[in-house]
């Protein structure tokens, strides 16, 4: 699997580190449950999913990545920092 950098270009899946979903962080002050869903609870999906990277052995960006679990095709790589999509 090769993922594209966006400051460094196309390399080996390799040089990133999966971090896991890219979920939004609930509020501080948003419950109990709330939380308890955001750090214990994960899906297991077959099909496209947002994720978390990080390019450890190259420019050291943080990336969200759209990658299909079932083909392992991407299909969008964007700056965390930049990404504007929603985060489910």
């Amino acid at each position: 699997m090769r993922i594209d950098c966006p400051h460094c270009g196309v390399r080996d899946r390799r040089e990133f580190y999966y971090q896991g979903a890219a979920l939004a962080r609930p509020a501080p002050d948003a419950g109990e449950a709330a939380w308890d869903d955001y750090l214990h609870l994960r899906d297991n999906p077959a099909g496209e999913t947002r994720e978390l990277w990080q390019h450890e052995g190259g420019c050291g960006a943080w990336l969200v990545v759209t990658r299909n679990t079932v083909s392992h095709v991407i299909s969008g790589v964007v700056l965390a920092a930049d990404d504007k999509g929603s985060r489910a």
